[in-house]
C-alpha cells in the first residue's frame, strides 16, 4: 500500500479523527484493534480506522482501501492509492471548521459541546451505504447499527486482499437486491429485513438512486428520499447531513427531541416539518446540523 501524511496544520480549524468516526455519524468505518463504538464517549485516540471506498464522482475512480490513524499533528495514512483526496472528501477535511462553528448561535450547551469534542467534522459517506446503515439505525445502539453493515460486508461484499489482510467492500446495490428477506434477516436486521432489501433493489433496477437527491432544495431532497422503503424524514435527514452535505439537516432523533424539550420547548410545533424548521432556525440555519451533531454527540456521552 502507499502511505502518507496530512499536516493538521494544513487545516482550517482543528480535528479530531476519533470523534468524528464514532460519534454516530457514519457505521462504515472499522478499528483495526476491533474496538469500535465500545464506548460512548471518545476523543483524541490514536488507533488505526480502515474503510473501503467505492468509487466516488470527481474525487477517485477506484475502489480503494484506506487506512487512518492521528497522531500528534497529522494524520497517517496508508491505502490501495493516494489517500489524501479521498480522506479530504470522507472526514471534510475542506471544511472551516473555525468559521462554521462561530456561525452558530451562542449557546451555553452548544458551548459545552464544542469545548468536549474540540475538533470533531461531519463525515461525507458514500450515499448507497450510508441510506443503508440509516435504514437499519431505527431503535438500535450504534454499537448494533455499525455490527449490521460489517455483517453485511462480510456476507455479501467484494473482498478484497491486501498486503496479506482481507478487507471486505460494502456491497452494492445488485449485491443486496439478490439477498433474500431470510438471509437479510439471519444477519440480525429483523424487521428492517425487507426495507434494506426493496431499498437496494429500487436502486439496482434505476428506480431512483439516494444521490439524486444533490441539487434539490432542502426540504424537497428530504421527501425524495422519503421515496425509499424504510425511509422516513429523520432517516432522509440523515443521509442529507452525513453523505449529501446539507449541513442544514437537524435529524430528529430521541436526544435531538430531548434537547428540545429540555433546552429548546419553544422549537416544539407539533410536526417533523415544523419542528425541524425550528431548530434549524434556532441552532444557525446553514450549518445547524453542525451544531446538531454536536449535541448528540454531548448528550448521548453525558446524558445532559
Amino acid at each position: 500500500m502507499e502511505r502518507g501524511a496530512i499536516p493538521l496544520t494544513d487545516l482550517d480549524g482543528p480535528f479530531d479523527l476519533q470523534a468524528t468516526v464514532e460519534s454516530g455519524q457514519s457505521y462504515l468505518w472499522d478499528r483495526s484493534d476491533g474496538g469500535m463504538y465500545d464506548q460512548m464517549d471518545v476523543h483524541g485516540g490514536d488507533a488505526w480506522y480502515e474503510t473501503v471506498v467505492p468509487p466516488i464522482e470527481g474525487v477517485g475512480n477506484d475502489r480503494a482501501v484506506v487506512r487512518v490513524r492521528q497522531t500528534d499533528d497529522r494524520l497517517e495514512w496508508e491505502s490501495t492509492t493516494d489517500a489524501v483526496p479521498l480522506l479530504t472528501h470522507l472526514l471534510r477535511l475542506d471544511d472551516d471548521l473555525d468559521a462554521i462553528l462561530d456561525a452558530t448561535p451562542d449557546d451555553s450547551l452548544l458551548d459545552r459541546a464544542y469545548d468536549a469534542y474540540r475538533g470533531m467534522r461531519l463525515v461525507r459517506d458514500p450515499p448507497f451505504p450510508c441510506l443503508v446503515s440509516f435504514i437499519c439505525s431505527a431503535q438500535m445502539r450504534v454499537s448494533r447499527i455499525h455490527g449490521m453493515q460489517r455483517a453485511l460486508a462480510r456476507a455479501y461484499g467484494d473482498e478484497l486482499a491486501v498486503d496479506g489482510r482481507t478487507y471486505h467492500a460494502f456491497p452494492t446495490p445488485d449485491q443486496l437486491a439478490a439477498q433474500s428477506e431470510d438471509a437479510l434477516r439471519d444477519l440480525k436486521l429483523g424487521y428492517r429485513a425487507p426495507y434494506v432489501q426493496r431499498t437496494a433493489t429500487m436502486v439496482a433496477d434505476g428506480e431512483a438512486a439516494p444521490e439524486d437527491a444533490r441539487g434539490r432544495p432542502y426540504e424537497a431532497a428530504r421527501e425524495h428520499l422519503t421515496t425509499f422503503v424504510g425511509v422516513g424524514d429523520k432517516v432522509a435527514d440523515c443521509v442529507l447531513l452525513f453523505s449529501l452535505g446539507y449541513l442544514e439537516a437537524v435529524p430528529l432523533d430521541t436526544w435531538i427531541r430531548s434537547a428540545i424539550a429540555d433546552h429548546y420547548p419553544d422549537c416544539d410545533r407539533g410536526s417533523y416539518a415544523d419542528t425541524s424548521r425550528a431548530i434549524r432556525e434556532r441552532l444557525g440555519g446553514e450549518y445547524a446540523g453542525y451544531a446538531q451533531t454536536y449535541l448528540f454527540y454531548y448528550l448521548r456521552a453525558n446524558g445532559e
